[in-house]
């Protein structure tokens, strides 16, 4: 087994790391935390080509297999501050254009994809409703056959990039009683008539990234602007969710690369007893723990990646991944604060942050609970 990495693989992780700390950073020093992402912000990742990662050359995007993507997505969270726009460009990238860029017809991807890619639109996942949970099949969004269209009915919760989106890939029930074999997926602009935006909410980790509610409200959608078969929504959101658990929670890994680098240099400078606290045994072990957690995560994750670019099928491998590095990165930023002591829980060191962000990790796209469903699965069991 090769474990290097290309000189374009090197090179991209490099550069949007570097791309982050200069261009971004700044933006976020000025803003503020609490603040979600502006225009300015996805520009100026659009520009660099990070929103379109995945996404066809043909179709305006890069054409980066997904270990490559995982790779430079590690990089542009390991140089940005704020995981929450790295969230947001991921869910634009891996949750709503990847499934067009599979599923959609030639017309439907010629017309959206390009402008996904170019940073133009930005792209939500209306999936998610309140009553559904993880039970993320049962819903109770419909749309209603009517004619050469349909009319979409009902709200959708915890949308990221909701406030702000151009686009909107949406999963109805068109058949309610072929249950998940009954669901089908829509483009949306998010102007259309009938498209109503709830405020965006606050949360603990993650602000960077704007979510809300999205409701509709008798919304007509062309059949043209159907993604795949009718009846084909929960493959296709099956097969997003594999984009997104691997490629998505490489920025995971990039925090807690940050956040090692981080420890590593404060436990060597800050001294305790006449000597730095960095030859405690105690803490220098507790370092080695999260570099272990590190890497057991960045190998579980490549490897996912690497078998989904060799098509193979990987939602075993891919689960594992997604339960190593989210309880892994809420470990380690337990480990972080704990190191950093008193200065650790204070507001303006920002050390919590990396934990703030990793919390809903263990929640969004599939809970530890359902990943561990999903390897229980591929045991046989």
């Amino acid at each position: 087994m090769d474990f290097a990495w290309t000189e374009e693989q090197e090179r991209l992780h490099d550069e949007a790391c570097r791309f982050a700390e200069e261009r971004l950073n700044p933006l976020l020093a000025e803003r503020g935390r609490q603040a979600y992402f502006s225009r300015e912000e996805w520009r100026l990742c659009a520009e660099w080509g990070l929103v379109g990662l995945s996404i066809p050359e043909r179709l305006g995007g890069r054409g980066l297999d997904a270990l490559t993507v995982a790779h430079t997505v590690e990089g542009f969270s390991r140089g940005c501050h704020d995981t929450g726009l790295v969230f947001a460009v991921c869910a634009h990238l891996f949750a709503v254009a990847m499934p067009i860029a599979e599923h959609a017809g030639d017309e439907l991807a010629a017309e959206v994809l390009p402008r996904l890619a170019s940073g133009e639109w930005i792209g939500a996942n209306a999936i998610t409703e309140a009553e559904a949970g993880s039970d993320v099949f049962a819903l109770s969004c419909r749309a209603l056959r009517d004619g050469d269209s349909y009319r979409l009915t009902g709200e959708k919760s915890f949308v990221t990039n909701g406030p702000v989106a151009d686009c909107l890939l949406v999963y109805a029930s068109t058949e309610p009683k072929h249950g998940y074999m009954g669901i089908s997926a829509f483009v949306v602009d998010a102007d259309a008539p009938g498209v109503v935006r709830g405020e965006h909410f606050d949360k603990i980790g993650l602000t960077g990234t704007p979510v809300s509610t999205i409701r509709f409200e008798d919304c007509p959608v062309p059949e043209s602007r159907r993604v795949g078969a009718e009846g084909a929504g929960a493959s296709i959101f099956s097969g997003s969710m594999e984009w997104e658990r691997a490629c998505l929670f490489a920025q995971y890994l990039g925090v807690m690369a940050r956040q090692l680098d981080d420890v590593v240099a404060f436990a060597k400078q800050r001294r305790q007893f006449g000597k730095p606290i960095a030859r405690q045994q105690s803490v220098a072990h507790r370092i080695a723990d999260m570099k272990l957690r590190l890497d057991v995560g960045r190998l579980l994750l490549h490897r996912a990646c690497w078998m989904k670019s060799q098509g193979m099928p990987a939602t075993l491998e891919v689960a594992l991944s997604k339960i190593a590095v989210s309880e892994g990165a809420v470990q380690s930023g337990l480990d972080a604060i704990h190191l950093f002591g008193g200065l650790g829980v204070q507001e303006q060191s920002g050390v919590g942050w990396a934990l703030r962000d990793a919390i809903p990790s263990r929640i969004f796209s599939g809970t530890s609970e359902i990943q561990r469903d999903l390897v229980a699965r591929g045991l046989g069991l």
